[in-house]
């Protein structure tokens, strides 16, 4: 408690009509009928989750999880045996043993073809609408172009992109094969590139002539030919003609032996895309977490582990329907792309920017969320704080009727935060501040339908996530005390381990040596017996005066209320 700050007060309140006709209610009629249960609260069915993570994996699955070959079962009962099959680790967790999928596919199929997949908007206005159909038809053509450039399972293809509709294309492509995809931003520098792709030798780079940003074509030739001089795995160059450039093009096919423009890149023949199936556990992706030293973390995560993670939590946590449009503000480098595009798996419309989000005008993203009609927002804690500093206010200015959502995360969303939102962008909007990391590519404590919105609070411990708050000796810590994050038991999304990591020795290092056997995320928090999650900042920043943990959301809690205090790191 900070004096004259009351963590616990209520700032939204679901409808019962929200609660009725939420995905969360419905799958808990669901289990209740199955299991012949009497669930009848969120708490109730989290702990129903944590302590059956068997029954409800298999209960997820079959109420709105991935494609099980195309079929799905009878309404008469789940017919799979096991979600998943224990190691001497758990970090050997083995998921959905006895079937196959393939991860593209559940983003491809069973949406409706002339529905909008894809608005691509930057600093210029909307550039792009791209249909579910045209979706699968262009991600045909970049799956012909990786079989014809003998790309097969486990290459590596790696995307050097603007937050654009290429970006997707090449990484469904990717996966739709069983290769695996990594991606980072054009603004990342040279030498960040190459720490993050020449760890994992790269056979395709997909790249474009440049990007926008603050109203300026800012080019990346000189990069990009500097990058590919320094990856001796790489076979062939895609570029998107973007800012359109043409000496930077022509500068690249002179510099580069194997430049290919993206427009002439594919065979340009509609085709049936045959969906080979891989085991749940395949590798679908490598994302990068920087430590305090040395190179990035080059973390190999489970395709279908992202795949049914990002599913429960879009369907349960966000409610997410096919009616929705989502937006999140971010780019290729950041694992909320990776949890964004997942969405299409729920058939809803997804939005991609590229720019800045205060150019030309600071509304800019406001605009696009009126005009486009999004109806959930996701930014960053630093983006509503600025917002707040530059005394923006959307509600006055835009028509946000649609508006049923805003998520956050990135950092912690300090407490004034929360009123701004409410008090200058929407008084009735649900604000889900979520938290989990690269580590593991989706969320640990997030949204709830079900559940008020307290200032400070993220709602909720997330479904089949066993999270507790662990004190220094090792056990858990009881209502509103501070501990390190953990996650006792095992989850889908755990990535399998680092690249070329020998026997996991850096993997189990970095996230087992402070608990055996126990996932330890490096966050202090703490949970409340009323199901919300408090984040105070990571903890090995934590200071221990005379004893008295204190994390850095603490102290930025209180720097940030001094006058004449424009920012603090």
């Amino acid at each position: 408690f900070i004096q004259g700050i009351n963590f616990m007060t209520i700032l939204w309140t679901p409808s019962t009509d929200l609660i009725k006709y939420s995905n969360m209610n419905i799958f808990i009629c669901r289990v209740n009928k199955y299991y012949k249960l009497n669930i009848s609260s969120y708490a109730e069915l989290y702990q129903w989750s944590i302590d059956n993570l068997q029954d409800f994996w298999l209960s997820y699955w079959y109420f709105d999880g991935p494609l099980c070959n195309g079929e799905m079962p009878s309404e008469s009962g789940i017919e799979l045996k096991r979600a998943f099959i224990e190691g001497d680790h758990i970090s050997k967790t083995t998921w959905f043993p006895d079937i196959k999928i393939n991860f593209a596919e559940n983003l491809l199929i069973g949406s409706i073809e002339t529905k909008d997949a894809i608005i691509f908007a930057n600093e210029n206005g909307v550039q792009r609408k791209i249909s579910h159909s045209e979706l699968y038809t262009y991600t045909s053509y970049a799956i012909n172009f990786l079989n014809k450039h003998g790309i097969t399972e486990g290459d590596r293809v790696v995307g050097y992109l603007p937050n654009m509709p290429e970006a997707v294309i090449w990484m469904l492509a990717t996966t739709a094969i069983g290769a695996i995809w990594s991606s980072t931003s054009p603004d990342f520098g040279e030498q960040g590139v190459i720490d993050r792709f020449g760890q994992i030798s790269p056979k395709i780079l997909i790249t474009t002539d440049g990007y926008w940003y603050n109203q300026k074509k800012i080019s990346i030739t000189d990069k990009v030919i500097n990058i590919c001089n320094r990856l001796p795995s790489l076979e062939h160059l895609v570029v998107v003609d973007y800012i359109g450039c043409p000496n930077d093009l022509l500068k690249l096919d002179i510099a580069i032996n194997h430049n290919i423009i993206i427009n002439n890149a594919f065979n340009h023949i509609d085709e049936v895309i045959e969906f080979k199936q891989f085991p749940f556990d395949h590798p679908g992706f490598i994302l990068y977490s920087s430590g305090t030293t040395g190179k990035p973390k080059t973390i190999v995560h489970r395709a279908g582990g992202v795949l049914i993670t990002h599913f429960k939590e879009h369907s349960l946590h966000v409610d997410l329907c096919a009616d929705d449009v989502l937006f999140y503000y971010t780019t290729t480098g950041w694992m909320m792309w990776n949890w964004l595009v997942s969405a299409l798996a729920s058939h809803c419309t997804i939005v991609l920017y590229d720019g800045s989000p205060l150019s030309p005008n600071k509304n800019i993203l406001w605009q696009l969320t009126e005009s486009l009609g999004i109806t959930v927002f996701g930014t960053s804690a630093k983006y509503l704080a600025t917002m707040e500093e530059l005394k923006m206010s959307p509600k006055d200015n835009f028509d946000l009727s649609k508006l049923r959502t805003i998520l956050s995360t990135g950092s912690i969303l300090a407490d004034h935060s929360f009123d701004y939102v409410y008090n200058s962008i929407k008084s009735d909007v649900q604000l889900s501040s979520i938290s989990g990391g690269t580590d593991i590519v989706s969320c640990f404590a997030l949204g709830n339908p079900l559940t008020e919105v307290r200032r400070g609070e993220l709602q909720a411990r997330g479904l089949g996530y066993a999270v507790e708050a662990y004190g220094i000796d090792g056990s858990s810590v009881v209502n509103g005390c501070e501990g390190e994050l953990v996650c006792t038991k095992p989850f889908p999304s755990m990535p399998l381990g680092f690249w070329q990591d020998t026997d996991n020795e850096k993997f189990l290092k970095a996230y087992f040596s402070m608990y055996p056997n126990i996932w330890y995320h490096g966050d202090f928090i703490i949970i409340y017996d009323c199901g919300g999650v408090r984040f105070l900042g990571r903890s090995d920043t934590t200071l221990n005066p005379s004893g008295i943990r204190i994390g850095s959301g603490e102290i930025y809690q209180v720097v940030e209320t001094i006058e004449g205090i424009e920012d603090s790191i």
